[in-house]
């Protein structure tokens, strides 16, 4: 596979995991609404009596928080600004994967955070285990596809190496295809001096 590709593919991935950071922040604005509808939606449904009454109190939780103390309310815009400004983040591997490989190291690593934090801070909120196992799940689909964009990263940093050692330019920047070595005017290789 050659870069131009390699790099197409990272940036596919990479355009599914930023979209999904942006819809995790977005969506934690507006927590009320989505928990009116969703508990309206799942009665109208034939779901499970333990998610809808779950949802239901959810809603409540939020409806009454938001009536007496709408300052609480200020946490989860944070979290949204946090989901948001890492998404920003991703932009640096899209232009410059090698470069920044370091920040899909930290999007590896801070997904598989959101495992012990689940099971850590859940039971002590009160979430029922069965939710706790839905927010870990955000780890492990948000972690698939940053899986091949650290691996085509590895190979385009192979492929700089290679290229940085062997003849041709120093450096061949990703995205770029390495000069080939051009047989001399006259047809006749020259002898290795």
């Amino acid at each position: 596979m050659d870069t131009d590709r390699r790099l197409r593919r990272i940036r596919l991935w990479l355009a599914l995991f930023i979209t999904g950071l942006v819809l995790s922040g977005v969506t934690a604005f507006p927590l009320e609404t989505e928990t009116r509808w969703l508990s309206a939606w799942l009665h109208h449904l034939p779901a499970p009596a333990g998610l809808t009454a779950w949802i239901d109190r959810a809603h409540e939780a939020l409806k009454q928080t938001n009536a007496e103390y709408p300052f609480i309310a200020y946490g989860t815009d944070w979290l949204a600004f946090g989901h948001l400004t890492i998404a920003v983040a991703f932009y640096g591997p899209w232009r410059d994967p090698v470069r920044n490989k370091w920040v899909i190291q930290f999007g590896m690593i801070a997904c598989a955070g959101i495992v012990p934090l689940a099971l850590i801070c859940g039971p002590i909120r009160g979430i029922p285990f069965w939710w706790s196992v839905i927010d870990m799940s955000f780890g492990v689909f948000g972690v698939l596809p940053l899986i091949p964009v650290w691996r085509h990263i590895k190979v385009l940093e192979a492929l700089a190496a290679l290229a940085a050692t062997g003849p041709g330019p120093a450096h061949t920047p990703p995205g770029v295809s390495a000069a080939a070595p051009q047989p001399p005017l006259d047809g006749y290789p020259r002898p290795a001096i």
